[in-house]
This record gives structure tokens, C-alpha cells and sequence, in this order.
């Protein structure tokens, strides 16, 4: 089983001071239906007042327009109070400054008119970090960067709790991958030991620990977040690559050798078990070492065909 660093992904955040409270409201359509009709009639008291006063009738008719003009206002005034909550949407309620609760129920809403109402999307969202250029653990300078999907679940602190949680997200995402692009080495140097490109779900795990650390103040939750660029940087790119293609020649000739190693000890037992030639050790030496060229080499070999005895 891999093992690597032990990374401390645990971040000393302040503590949230608001958290997400949930109301209803009321349904807005009766809200809608009556303020419309209080917007008509009170337009129409007030016409009527208007005309009554000028067919010299003003006791009557000032009255009239007053309580026209006071119907038609308080009317428009609750009609202010309605409020239109799409899908993966919610509404932030503030009454003069003091947070009053969310509501996430979709549809036409009606809240207190004085309150102000502040749109907060709870869709999942992508934040694509630039390509970063960091140094990895032995200290090669890398090319990096990564893709955060997250949601916001706590409207409240999302909202009070930072001043945009948006540019929060994608700053704290870029710490966290710098953070972990320094934890670890690009490339293993030992068994079990954890590496940017070969233990990427491994690492790109502990990376959401660490990022979901950094904005659960903020109340964002991590869905996932993964690499989606990682090299080494151009400047050591080309020895890097010739350390790599030596790495893969050196496992390729031990391999190479293992597997030599393994028909030459079949061959003489074979030979041995049928008694197709009596070989003394000088004889079997040289048959191992003639086999051990022919099967290791990167070339086909040149046969010199003995047509004397095998002792000549």
C-alpha cells in the first residue's frame, strides 16, 4: 500500500458568526392578486375624487383623492414585499442590517416589504485554477494547476461571512494546490512512496480535504477537485525526460536480464534431464555466457557455426 507525507490539511479559521436560517415566507400570488387590485382601485378613487372635486364638490371629493392616493401607495408598497426565487437560487432576507433567514424555496414569495433581498446562486459551480509554476517536494520547479468543483451550502456565511466568496474559492484553491504541489515529489523514488503523476486520486483527495478546510468558513462545500495540468517546467523538462527514458531502459534491461537468467538455468536443466550432451562446468560457463550475450544484447547476434568437434 502507498504511503507518502502525512500533510496537515487542518487550517485555523475563524470561527462563523451567522449561520443559514431558513424561512418560507408567504405565497405570492394572493399578495400579487390583491396589491394589483388595491393599485386599480385606489387609481380609481382618486380619478373619482378629482372629478367630484371639480364639479364643485371639494368636501367630497379632497377625501376621495386622499384616500385614493394613500390605497394606490400602501398597495404598491406591499407589492414591494414579493419576491421571485428561480431553481438553484436563494434569497438572503435582511431587515435594516440584521439577517433574518434565507429562503430557498422556489417560486413567488412575499416577505416583509422593508426587508432588502439578496440573490445567492446554489448551483455547482467549476473554478479552473491558472497553470501555476511551483517547486515539488525535491525542489524541481513544476507546472501545475487543477479544477475545484464546489457549492455553496450556507447562504448566510457565504454572504457575511466574506466579502466575495466566489474570489474566496478560487484564492483559497490556489493555496491549497501550491500547498500539496509542494508536499510531494512529481515522480517516486521509492516503493510506496506517493508522487504527483503516478498517485494523483491519492493526493488530488487529500487537495479537496485541504480546500473544503479552507472555505468551510466561507460555507462552501467541495464536491470534487482534480488535476488537470501537470509537467515539469520547460527550463528542465528535456533532462527530465532523459532521466525518465533512463529510468524505463534500466527496468527494461533488469527485466530483460531476469528473464535470460531464467532460460538459460531451463536450457541446462533440460539438457541435463535428457542427457543430450555431458557438459563439465568450463563448458556449461561458456554456454551460460554465450546464451546471456545473445539473449541480453540489443542486437541480433552473429552465429559462428563449429563444424569440429564442441571442444574445438
Amino acid at each position: 500500500m502507498s504511503v507518502g507525507p502525512e500533510v496537515d490539511v487542518s487550517v485555523e479559521m475563524p470561527a462563523p458568526q451567522v449561520r443559514e436560517r431558513l424561512i418560507t415566507g408567504s405565497s405570492g400570488i394572493p399578495v400579487l392578486g390583491l396589491g394589483l387590485l388595491g393599485l386599480i382601485g385606489g387609481a380609481g378613487v382618486a380619478v373619482w375624487g378629482i372629478v367630484t372635486a371639480a364639479n364643485d364638490a371639494p368636501a367630497l371629493g379632497v377625501p376621495m383623492i386622499l384616500g385614493g392616493v394613500l390605497l394606490a401607495v400602501g398597495s404598491f408598497i406591499v407589492l414591494c414585499g414579493l419576491t421571485n426565487v428561480a431553481p438553484g437560487e436563494a434569497r438572503v432576507v435582511q431587515l435594516f442590517g440584521r439577517y433574518t433567514g434565507t429562503i430557498r424555496l422556489d417560486g413567488l414569495r412575499f416577505v416583509n416589504p422593508l426587508t432588502s433581498r439578496h440573490k445567492v446562486s446554489t448551483r455547482i459551480r467549476n473554478h479552473e485554477t491558472a497553470t501555476l509554476k511551483v517547486n515539488d517536494a525535491d525542489g524541481n520547479p513544476i507546472e501545475i494547476a487543477s479544477v475545484v468543483v464546489w457549492q455553496v451550502k450556507d447562504t448566510a456565511r457565504a454572504s457575511f461571512e466574506v466579502d466575495d466568496f466566489v474570489e474566496f474559492v478560487g484564492t483559497q484553491a490556489e493555496t491549497a494546490v501550491r500547498h500539496i504541489a509542494n508536499s510531494y515529489p512529481y515522480d517516486a523514488h521509492g516503493d510506496g512512496e506517493l508522487s504527483l503523476r503516478d498517485n494523483a486520486d491519492e493526493i488530488t483527495e487529500k487537495l479537496s480535504l485541504e480546500i473544503a478546510a479552507r472555505v468551510e468558513s466561507a460555507g462552501v462545500h467541495i464536491i470534487e477537485s482534480r488535476f488537470t495540468h501537470l509537467a515539469y517546467a520547460p527550463e528542465i523538462a528535456h533532462a527530465m525526460l532523459r532521466r525518465q527514458q533512463a529510468g524505463a531502459i534500466v527496468a527494461a534491461r533488469q527485466r530483460i536480464v531476469e528473464g535470460a537468467v531464467g532460460m538459460v538455468e531451463l536450457a541446462l536443466a533440460r539438457l541435463a534431464e535428457h542427457e543430450v550432451v555431458d557438459l563439465d562446468e568450463e563448458r556449461k560457463a561458456t554456454m551460460v555466457s554465450n546464451l546471456l550475450v545473445v539473449l541480453c544484447g540489443d542486437r541480433d547476434a552473429q552465429p559462428v557455426v563449429n563444424t569440429g568437434s564442441l571442444y574445438q
